[in-house]
C-alpha cells in the first residue's frame, strides 16, 4: 500500500501555503469584454428586483419575484404555480445543457467571465487596485510594517468590500418579497428575522470569498472545474502558450544578440502578473486556469512592443496545437466552434427552450382536478336515481375573478348540484366565481338514473366565460349497484 512519502517525497508537505496573489492591471479585448459581462451581470443582479410588471389588482408588479408564501414564481408575463415546477427544472437543465455547451466549445469560459466568484472577485480587485494601487504597490503594502497609512488603506479597503457585499446579500433578499417594501421594513426594524439573517450570512460570504479567498475557491472548493475537465476534448478551445514558438526563453537583449537560439517568449512573466489565479500558463493546462484570457492581452502587448506577432499565447485546440507544431495552420475559430458536438448541444438546448415556450403559449389559466369520494360509493335516491359525489379543486391561474362553467359529457341523463343546492333545481351544468390566483374547491353531487352499466366513464368540463375561456377536464367513474336478476 502506497505511503504519503511514496507520492510527496520524503519530508514534502501534502498542503501548499497560499501565496498571495496580486494580479496586474492590463488592457486588451478580453479585459474590455470582462468589463462587459461585469458591468451587465451586475446590472442584472442590483436592478431586476426594482423592475415593474404591471399584472393586475390581484398580482404582485414586481416582474421578478419568487413568491415564496403565496407559492408563486413570476417572471415579467410569465406565472409558474407549484404544479408547473417543471418549468423551473427545465430552466435549470438549460442552464446545465448551455454550461456543457460552453465548455465543450472554449473551456472554462464561465468561470473566467460569467461565474458570480469570478465577477465579484474582479469587482473587489478593482476596489483594491483603486485605494491599494497596482501590483507592485499591492506587494509593497503587503510586507510593510502595520503604520497609519496601512491602517487607513485597509480600513477603506474593507470599508468598500463590506458595502459591496452588504447590497449584494440585500438584493438577493429582494428577489422574494417586493423590494420596495422590504427595504422599508429592513431599515425600519420590521422584517422577517430570516431577512436579517440572509443578509448577515450573504454579506460574509462574499466579503470572505470575493475579498480574502478569491482564487481559493476556484481551485480548491468548487466542484465544477473537475467537472469541466471531464467535458473538455482535444477539439475545445483553450488558453494555450505555443511553447513551439516561445520556446527556448530568454531576455530581449539574449534574443536580439542571437535570435536564432531563442524563442518570442522574453521571460517577462507579465503573463504570471496579470492572472488572477497566479498560474504560469507556459506550465501547460492546469486547474487554475479559468480561461479569462488576461494573459493573452498582457501577452499580446508585450509581443507589439518588441515587433513580434501577436499570438504566443492565445486560445487553441490541442489538434490545432499539433498541426502548429509541424508547422501548419491550425483551422479558423468559427469552424472549431461549429463542431458537431457543439452543434448537438446546441440543438438539445435549443430545443427544450422551445418546447417549453410552446407549452407556455398553449397552457391553459384553468386546472381543473377531480377526485371521487369512495364512502360511500353510491346513494340511491328517492326516485330511484344513483348519486355519486365528487370534490372539485377548480384553479383559476389569472389575475381576475372568474365564473367558471361546469359541465359533463358521457353520462346520459345526468344532472349536477351542490350542497347548497337542491335536488329539485339540478340540471346538466353549474358555475362558480373563483377568486384571482386561487383554488376553489367544492364537493359536487352529479344523479343519473339507476339503469345503466355499473361503472360508467365520463368527463367533467371546466369553462370560463372571461379571460382565457380555454378550460380543462378530467376522466372520471360513475358507480352503480349490480342490477338484480
Amino acid at each position: 500500500m502506497s505511503s504519503p512519502e511514496d507520492l510527496t517525497g520524503p519530508n514534502q508537505p501534502l498542503y501548499q501555503a497560499r501565496k498571495g496573489v496580486y494580479p496586474k492591471a492590463v488592457d486588451g479585448f478580453f479585459r474590455r469584454l470582462k468589463w462587459g459581462i461585469m458591468a451587465v451581470t451586475l446590472a442584472i443582479y442590483y436592478i431586476t428586483p426594482w423592475i415593474r410588471w404591471d399584472r393586475g389588482q390581484y398580482a404582485p408588479d414586481q416582474a421578478v419575484l419568487v413568491d415564496l408564501a403565496n407559492r408563486r414564481f413570476y417572471m415579467f408575463q410569465i406565472e409558474i404555480w407549484p404544479h408547473e415546477f417543471y418549468y423551473v427544472v427545465g430552466l435549470l437543465v438549460m442552464a446545465g445543457i448551455g454550461l456543457f455547451l460552453v465548455t465543450s466549445a472554449v473551456g472554462r469560459a464561465w468561470c473566467g467571465y460569467a461565474c458570480p466568484q469570478t465577477v465579484w472577485t474582479d469587482l473587489f480587485q478593482h476596489v483594491e487596485r483603486f485605494i491599494d494601487g497596482d501590483r507592485n504597490a499591492q506587494i509593497r503594502l503587503e510586507k510593510a510594517s502595520w503604520g497609519p497609512q496601512k491602517i487607513a488603506k485597509r480600513l477603506s479597503k474593507w470599508s468598500v468590500w463590506l458595502f459591496i457585499a452588504f447590497w449584494t446579500g440585500g438584493a438577493w433578499i429582494m428577489y422574494f418579497a417586493d423590494a420596495p417594501t422590504l427595504v422599508r421594513d429592513f431599515w425600519s426594524g420590521e422584517a422577517a428575522p430570516v431577512a436579517y439573517a440572509t443578509v448577515g450570512i450573504l454579506t460574509a460570504t462574499t466579503f470572505i470569498f470575493g475579498g480574502f479567498m478569491r482564487e481559493q475557491v476556484c481551485i480548491y472548493m468548487c466542484p465544477w472545474p473537475r467537472i469541466q475537465t471531464a467535458m473538455m476534448d482535444e477539439k475545445s478551445l483553450l488558453v494555450t502558450y505555443k511553447d513551439w514558438r516561445g520556446e527556448k526563453r530568454g531576455s530581449l537583449k539574449a534574443a536580439q544578440a542571437n535570435p536564432t537560439a531563442f524563442g518570442d517568449c522574453i521571460d517577462c512573466n507579465q503573463c504570471v502578473a496579470v492572472c488572477p489565479t497566479g498560474i504560469d500558463i507556459r506550465e501547460g493546462p492546469q486547474i487554475g486556469c479559468i480561461t479569462c484570457a488576461l494573459c493573452i492581452d498582457a501577452c499580446d502587448n508585450v509581443m507589439a512592443q518588441i515587433g513580434k506577432p501577436r499570438g504566443l499565447i492565445d486560445y487553441c485546440t490541442l489538434d490545432d496545437a499539433e498541426v502548429e507544431k509541424a508547422g501548419g495552420t491550425g483551422h479558423p475559430a468559427l469552424k472549431t466552434l461549429f463542431r458537431p458536438r457543439t452543434l448537438i448541444y446546441f440543438g438539445i438546448w435549443a430545443s427544450i427552450g422551445l418546447a417549453m415556450l410552446f407549452t407556455l403559449g398553449q397552457r391553459t389559466r384553468l386546472d381543473l382536478a377531480v377526485q371521487r369520494d369512495r364512502n360511500p360509493v353510491y346513494v340511491r335516491l328517492s326516485d330511484g336515481s344513483i348519486r355519486n359525489n365528487y370534490t372539485l379543486n377548480i384553479r383559476n391561474m389569472e389575475t381576475r375573478p372568474r365564473i367558471i362553467d361546469v359541465y359533463i359529457e358521457g353520462l346520459p341523463g345526468a344532472v349536477v348540484w351542490t350542497p347548497e343546492g337542491k335536488r329539485e333545481f339540478a340540471k346538466q351544468n353549474i358555475n362558480f366565481a373563483v377568486a384571482p390566483d386561487a383554488v376553489h374547491k367544492v364537493r359536487l353531487f352529479i344523479a343519473a338514473p339507476a339503469e345503466g352499466p355499473v361503472r360508467t366513464e365520463f368527463t367533467i368540463n371546466t369553462r370560463a366565460r372571461t379571460g382565457d375561456e380555454r378550460g380543462d377536464s378530467d376522466e372520471v367513474v360513475f358507480e352503480r349497484p349490480e342490477a338484480v336478476k
